[in-house]
């Protein structure tokens, strides 16, 4: 029965993603291709609804509809070499792997880290470099990279991150105050030229300095 609902649920979420925006055929592939169930475990209701969820560790995981506007946003092609920060329960981190020839995910927290490494693992996902580091300044041993995608807020973005993208490359963070909502936006680089460009409105926590001690 619960197979049948989440079916459900992916079909009216697609509907409702198809008139908003304009979604590649790859990207809905991918979301068909990762059961969000997996990464939601003991979550009842609609996993596809227009609400963040709650993961252990006092932390939260996007909607699976902001999940896919930024995995769109970073316009990922087959041979990209992508960053993640932040792996959460590591959905978007199989969205992406689904898309991308190789992920390297960080995730401050041995719980989640731990936890999404597992299920990546359970669907094959043998593309994905998952490291317990908390990401603030990026992860140069693996770059440059292709693609980086910042689940987090920064008042201004790091030069760090900049030193770690190759060119052409995007990176997609969120830049703003902390304590409000921030601007999602694309980067492009491509040589010496970066440009920034404004997506839309979101809220989302700075990132957390350190390996957490105790989760």
């Amino acid at each position: 029965m619960t197979a049948s609902r989440d079916r459900e649920d992916l079909a009216g979420f697609f509907l409702r993603m198809r008139s908003r925006e304009s979604v590649p055929v790859k990207l809905l592939e991918a979301v068909e291709a990762v059961p969000r169930r997996l990464f939601l475990p003991g979550v009842e209701g609609d996993l596809y609804a227009d609400q963040s969820f709650p993961l252990p560790c006092g932390e939260t995981t996007h909607s699976a509809g902001l999940a896919l506007r930024v995995v769109n946003a970073l316009k990922v092609q087959p041979d990209s070499r992508i960053l993640e920060i932040g792996t959460g329960c590591g959905y978007t981190t199989a969205l992406l792997a689904k898309l991308g020839a190789r992920v390297t995910t960080l995730e401050r927290y041995r719980t989640l880290h731990k936890a999404a490494s597992q299920r990546l693992l359970d669907l094959g996902l043998t593309n994905v470099t998952a490291i317990l580091e908390d990401g603030r300044e990026g992860y140069a041993e693996g770059g440059p990279y292709d693609r980086v995608l910042v689940h987090g807020a920064f008042e201004e973005l790091p030069r760090a991150f900049l030193e770690q993208m190759a060119s052409p490359s995007i990176l997609v963070c969120a830049i703003g105050d902390p304590a409000g909502r921030q601007m999602l936006t694309r980067n492009h680089k491509a040589g010496s030229r970066f440009e920034t460009e404004s997506l839309f409105l979101v809220r989302t926590q700075p990132l957390k300095e350190g390996v957490a001690q105790a989760l």
